[in-house]
């Protein structure tokens, strides 16, 4: 069995935010979702500036808090390592938002239709779409996964629950990197198994000076960042998340 993780090299990545994109459009993600976030820093005075940038998905934390509030088991970690959430079983109590350290979780305000970026029956766009509805649809989201066989990939599945990144499981289960990896333009997100010592996760790990967000959190994160060292509070984040609800 696999155990997964992701290694992120800062030095490659260049904020060109294509991840986002990428994550957003393959688990088809509610409006102001982000399960893949990039952040922006910039250290220095004006004009000895250096601007570097930071993808954060999910932690997939081996000892993971969000699973240890979760009353319903609605959060759950699989036999390779993945963090899923269940969103037939969540009922939408948000201890995991609470509990997790790193902000990843999302909660689903609306319907699954309330969350279409258009409005499809907007009469400004009949004379563009006519009778279709052009609404993207993935059917590998509605499938179920693992040896649980749970519900677990995809986003705006339904009203009232929470959701995160899941290493897009629905492409792991077709031997597929997760999306954000596969199209990253540098190459910067790395994706593999950690218990492999010939995959190329490994190797980085093993040739790299490598840290973790949060490590004395003791969640033990599966994602590794090398390069750049860690952020220190001389580090001035100029931009901010901003969740649309």
């Amino acid at each position: 069995m696999a155990r997964y993780g992701m290694v992120i090299d800062l030095d490659k990545c260049t904020g060109c935010r294509a991840c986002m994109v990428a994550c957003k459009v393959e688990n088809n993600t509610p409006q102001g979702h982000f399960w893949m976030y990039v952040f922006r820093f910039e250290e220095g005075e004006y004009p000895n500036t250096r601007t570097w940038f930071m993808p954060r998905p999910c932690m997939h934390c081996d000892n993971a808090p969000c699973v240890k509030v979760c009353p319903v088991g609605a959060r759950y970690k699989r036999l390779d390592g993945l963090t899923a959430t269940d969103f037939d079983r969540c009922i939408g109590c948000r201890y995991c938002e609470v509990a997790c350290p790193y902000g990843v979780n999302y909660f689903n305000w609306k319907k699954p239709e309330g969350n279409y970026y258009l409005d499809w029956d907007d009469p400004d766009l009949a004379e563009i779409v006519g009778d279709e509805k052009v609404v993207y649809a993935n059917p590998d989201l509605d499938k179920a996964y693992g040896p649980e066989k749970r519900r677990i990939a995809g986003g705006g599945q339904a009203k009232g629950v929470m959701e995160k990144c899941t290493f897009c499981v629905h492409r792991l289960e077709k031997g597929l990197q997760p999306a954000c990896a596969a199209i990253c333009p540098t190459q910067a997100i790395k994706f593999g198994d950690l218990d492999d010592p010939e995959s190329e996760v490994s190797q980085l790990l093993r040739e790299k000076p490598h840290f973790r967000l949060l490590e004395e959190a003791g969640t033990s994160p599966r994602v590794f960042y090398i390069g750049q060292h860690a952020p220190n509070p001389s580090v001035r984040q100029i931009e901010e998340i901003t969740v649309k609800v």
